[in-house]
């Protein structure tokens, strides 16, 4: 097994595995240090099953149940199929998943520290996903701004986001926006932490997944928020995985900004997801 940094702030490459090496422990322990150290790595053309990859996603933490029971996988629950791709005429997964700078479930009090991505169906020419390192977007912080939120605690929340299902129809906004205070309500999160396997400072918190800063007025916020996604545009600090066939890609959520790109039209996509708890 070789692996190999992918660029100066994210990613590493692992090459030369099969799904029975990589399931050894000593092999998938090299697996989860590069993962540590690097926040994403990625195994290029991993030929897996579901049921495999629910197996190496064991062998990191607990493969949870994904929450929304019609995006699961038939018969492999912990599985969200996240596809542009129809059978018959009902939607194998949902489509446009994540099409905006996040990190995953932020939303939430206590997100999983892990995802894993296997690439099913994937076009090499559309449809790759943009990575950035949180602790690298601290870093890149103006010292004004960073002063700012030392110490600073963030609402998140999945209002801005939140998808409109069959059973809002007819609500009106205000009456969907009250629905989804009860429903997802803001959870606080401190906007710097520290990551404990590299102990470097992070930023935690996303403009599209964020309500606020508490004690930041309408301008700060706007302000604030104008700046990071003015980092996470920096092309020099992104990394662009441009997918091949049956790639594994996994990330720890809490320090690793992402985002998914259009497919073209007409081209088929579906990509497997496993979020991972700590045991």
């Amino acid at each position: 097994m070789k692996i190999s940094q992918i660029t100066p702030f994210i990613g590493a490459e692992i090459s030369g595995v099969d799904y029975a090496a990589l399931a050894e422990p000593e092999v998938f322990a090299e697996l989860v240090t590069a993962l540590h150290q690097h926040e994403v790595v990625i195994v290029r053309g991993l030929e897996l099953s579901p049921r495999q990859q629910i197996d190496l996603a064991a062998l990191l933490g607990r493969p949870v149940p994904f929450v929304i029971q019609k995006y699961r996988h038939p018969e492999f629950e912990e599985i969200m199929i996240s596809s542009n791709e129809f059978k018959g005429d009902k939607p194998v997964g949902v489509a446009r998943v994540g099409n905006f700078w996040h990190q995953d479930s932020t939303f939430v009090a206590d997100p999983a520290p892990y995802t894993m991505l296997h690439g099913v169906n994937v076009p090499s020419t559309s449809g790759h996903t943009l990575f950035a390192n949180a602790a690298d977007v601290y870093d890149r912080l103006p010292q004004q701004w960073k002063d700012k939120i030392r110490g600073r605690v963030g609402l998140g929340s999945v209002a801005k986001r939140l998808r409109i299902r069959s059973e809002h129809v007819g609500l009106s906004v205000a009456e969907f926006r009250a629905l989804a205070e009860i429903e997802h309500p803001k959870v606080e999160h401190d906007l710097v932490k520290v990551d404990p396997y590299t102990g470097r400072e992070y930023l935690f918190g996303s403009p599209e997944y964020l309500d606020s800063v508490i004690g930041f007025d309408a301008n700060e916020n706007a302000a604030f928020f104008a700046v990071i996604d003015a980092l996470l545009a920096d092309d020099d600090h992104v990394y662009t995985h441009r997918w091949t066939q049956n790639d594994l890609v996994i990330w720890k959520t809490a320090t690793t900004y992402h985002q998914a790109t259009a497919v073209e039209p007409g081209v088929p996509r579906t990509v497997h997801r496993v979020s991972i708890e700590a045991r």
